[in-house]
Formats: structure tokens, sequence, C-alpha cells
């Protein structure tokens, strides 16, 4: 019983290392993937980089060609951002006064 009691605290802190630090991670990773898996041509993007543009062209090799001010541009579709994407496609909400 002794040896279970000096044990506990630290399997208690397992238990919340990985409920507040490693579970939400694997999720967020699992939302991204599903994000760069989900993209479309026509979507509107922003790189992590704060690069605005529409997506022309989606490649096999985990490439997209953007269009944005500056022309044409090749990123990889981790390099975008899934946050700020979400936002900018997101409809506009009108505020009543």
């Amino acid at each position: 019983m002794d040896q279970l009691q000096n044990f506990l605290p630290l399997l208690l802190m397992v238990v919340v290392v990985y409920l507040f630090m490693i579970r939400p991670q694997m999720k967020r990773q699992k939302q991204e993937k599903q994000f760069a898996k989900d993209l479309k041509r026509g979507d509107r993007v922003i790189t992590k980089s704060g690069l605005h543009g529409k997506i022309l062209d989606l490649n096999e090799d985990g490439t997209c060609i953007i269009e944005s001010g500056a022309g044409k541009l090749k990123f990889e579709r981790s390099a975008l951002s899934m946050e700020m994407s979400k936002k900018l496609n997101a409809p506009a909400v009108v505020e009543k006064k």
C-alpha cells in the first residue's frame, strides 16, 4: 500500500500531461491534416507567413499553386494557415445597432 501511495503522484502527473498537452496536440494535427486534404480549387487561403491568395491548382506532391497580388506562387499545403483561412471563408456577421 505504501508503494502505491508513492507511485500515485507520478501516475497522476502523467495523466494530467496527457490530457492537457498530448491529446490536444494530436487532435490539432488531425484537424490540420483534414484541412489540407479538404482544400479545393478556388478556396481563398492565407499562408502561415501572411500571404493571401486563391488556390489555382493542387498537386499530388503536397504542393499547391496560389494566385496572389504578386502572381502565381507554389506553396506546400502544410504552409497554409487553417485558422486564418477558415476566418477568411466564414460568412460575414452583421451587427445590429
